[in-house]
């Protein structure tokens, strides 16, 4: 049977003439990716690792696998070259022929320097060097369940629904005789059958997103003419119909399901994209907690394991390539590999609903004309062609006219609108999605991403816009519900971001090499006003919570305390005497004079939050971004 063997341990790691021990998984950019510059390594890092031939029968054999490692990949297994691999966020699976010795010397060169045939080459993260996931050794039969097309999984699912029931097809590659069960949560057997049926399970158990993620789980098994057990293979799958209204969003299974979440960025404080399953569980606990419906996992492939938590926990997924910024005109291969990798590989998630083509292509007008146009129709098309159960989409940058072409190749288009931040006004937002709206009525329209920088130290009684002040950005998130709210024919709308993220060439808000849009802070440890006012929203378990806590020492005599709840009623307590109570939606606003200090305390209920604000005389200067903090830019 087969069997897996983590080899994430004790690697010999040299880059420049450097040397070190590292455990995977690892990248060489964790520091210096996040500490602003722009001037993070970039070149070709040499991982070796000696391993003893693991215990094999004669009719075994070996393959290694490779999570995630950025981006071109040399596999060389005792001299000898096992495989070449382009592209830095997929799975890549190299079998072994050569004999194996006792003793093994694997080496594995990875590449991160820009490269004008590799995607990404320009964009407002970091491109952590590494083998930044995990690295299993793989032992089968000789005579297994082979890998489809681009290293995707062995059961390739295509579940469908049929009135009350479930139709599923499962193609295979694989000789001898081979029987697919599928498995309720119970693990009883509801369908059955051969390469080829097409297996039925009646009343099926639909996965309807957050409320109700039902899986089923498909088996298959390989067994020899003489009845032995040679190989197994299991995956998850889900029964669900979607479709999109232009008029009234999103539908999940006949029912209207409006899909209100945030993008991702997978990237920690410095490990990069280095992260651990804990990690990965720790950003679904947040997701889940705000109440968010959909995520963006973006801006390119993400670790199987997340998707699978988005399966389990009925988060619909945005799936993307790294196509973005800037077109390459010799890059053409290498973005519809990745987009071929990307599909195959996911294509048993019922998360996914549909498969991003491109972000932003449209930034560097000079690389865009009638060829990136004319590549976006092939890869559209190629989507089509390799999943038609799935729709197509693009993130539009946000000074691309709604009349460009290249908006209209997809099935679905979303923009990316930062009025209020990088210019102003924020209600031109929901304007331009109004223009849309009303020049094409039969195209559904999206807000793939919007934001405004928020960092929990700043702070302002008068927050204006580039201040990156806490409260800026709260007031620019609450303009941005309301408007969101009054336009029920957004097919899908993506905070930008969930977590601040890396980026090297970034210096804001007085700490470089950040991205500071997220809700919840880099290491996860902070959720700003920003978040609980999703949280006010989206979540039905009940809360307080006072905004600007962090700001305790003002020179005001009055302030406004402003609370976010889904609750409709709250008690403002102040030096533990009652002051108001207010009935209310979500947003609730308490004003009264300061005294030197002030003990804040709001109810609901069973539920409180409390906060301290003290009156000072003069500012306190740790509110402001120092001098020189704030340079926008993160291009080249």
């Amino acid at each position: 049977m087969r069997r897996e063997i983590l080899l994430n341990d004790a690697w010999e790691f040299t880059i420049k003439d450097q040397k070190e021990v590292v455990n995977l998984p690892h990248s060489w950019n964790g520091k210096d990716g996040q500490d602003g510059g722009n001037d993070y390594l970039r070149d070709v890092g040499t991982y070796r690792k000696v391993f003893k031939r693991p215990e094999m029968k004669e009719d075994e054999v070996l393959s290694i696998q490779f999570d995630g490692a950025n981006s071109v990949c040399d596999v060389i297994l005792n001299g000898v070259q096992l495989g070449h691999h382009e592209g830095g966020y997929s799975r890549f699976i190299f079998d072994v022929k050569e004999p194996l010795q006792e003793e093994n010397e694997l080496i594995v060169k990875v590449d991160n320097r820009a490269d004008p045939r590799i995607y990404p080459d320009a964009a407002d993260f970091t491109f952590y060097g590494g083998i930044y996931r995990d690295v299993n050794l793989v032992i089968r039969n000789k005579r297994h369940f082979d890998l489809h097309e681009d290293f995707a999984p062995e059961l390739k699912c295509t579940p469908k629904v049929d009135g009350k029931d479930g139709v599923l097809t499962v193609d295979v590659k694989a000789e001898g005789d081979v029987l697919l069960e599928v498995l309720d949560e119970k693990e009883q057997v509801v369908a059955s059958g051969k390469p080829g049926d097409v297996l039925k399970i009646e009343n099926v158990h639909l996965w309807n997103g957050k409320k109700d993620p039902f899986l089923y789980t498909v088996r298959g098994t390989l067994r020899s003419e003489e009845g032995e057990l040679l190989d197994e293979v299991k995956t998850k799958i889900g029964f669900r119909t979607f479709r999109v209204d232009p008029k009234k969003g999103f539908f999940l299974n006949g029912v209207a399901y409006p899909l209100r979440g945030v993008a991702r960025h997978q990237d920690r404080p410095l490990v990069g994209n280095a992260i651990t399953k804990k990690d990965m569980e720790e950003d679904m606990d947040l997701l889940r907690e705000i109440g968010a419906t959909t995520v963006r996992l973006s801006h390119y492939q993400h670790d199987q394991y997340f998707y699978d938590l988005c399966d389990q926990y009925g988060l619909i997924v945005w799936a993307e390539i790294p196509y973005i910024s800037k077109y390459l005109p010799e890059g053409d291969q290498h973005a519809k590999s990745q987009l071929s990798e990307l599909i195959h590989q996911c294509y048993n998630h019922p998360s996914i609903i549909c498969w991003g083509i491109s972000n932003e292509i449209t930034m560097f007008r000079k690389t865009f004309g009638k060829e990136c146009r004319a590549h976006h129709k092939e890869l559209n098309e190629y989507a089509h062609q390799e999943d038609e159960n799935r729709l197509t989409t693009i993130a539009c940058f946000s000074v691309m006219n709604i009349f460009n072409r290249v908006a209209h190749i997809t099935d679905l288009a979303s923009y990316n609108l930062y009025w209020g931040w990088y210019v102003p006004c924020t209600p031109v937002t929901g304007w331009i999605l109004d223009m849309w709206h009303l020049f094409y009525r039969k195209s559904p329209i999206g807000l793939s991403e919007y934001g405004a920088e928020g960092m929990p130290n700043l702070h302002s009684s008068h927050p204006k816009r580039f201040d990156n002040t806490e409260e800026y950005q709260a007031i620019y998130h609450e303009k941005m519900l309301k408007s969101i709210n009054k336009r029920p024919y957004i097919w899908a709308t993506h905070v930008w971001n969930m977590f601040d993220f890396g980026s090297d060439g970034r210096n804001q808000g007085g700490e470089k090499g950040i991205n500071h849009k997220g809700l919840v802070t880099f290491d996860r440890k902070t959720k700003k006003d920003s978040f609980y006012a999703y949280k006010a929203y989206w979540s039905e378990d009940p809360f307080v919570h006072i905004c600007s806590k962090r700001y305790i020492n003002r020179t005001d005599k009055k302030a406004t305390i402003k609370v976010y709840s889904n609750l409709n009623e709250v008690t403002l307590y102040v030096n533990g005497k009652k002051v108001e109570t207010l009935k209310g939606n979500k947003i609730f606003r308490f004003k009264i004079n300061l005294e030197e200090e002030n003990n804040i305390k709001v109810v609901s209920g069973a539920y409180e939050d409390t906060a301290l604000i003290r009156r000072v005389k003069e500012k306190d200067q740790s509110y402001i971004v120092p001098k020189g903090g704030n340079n926008m830019s993160w291009q080249k």
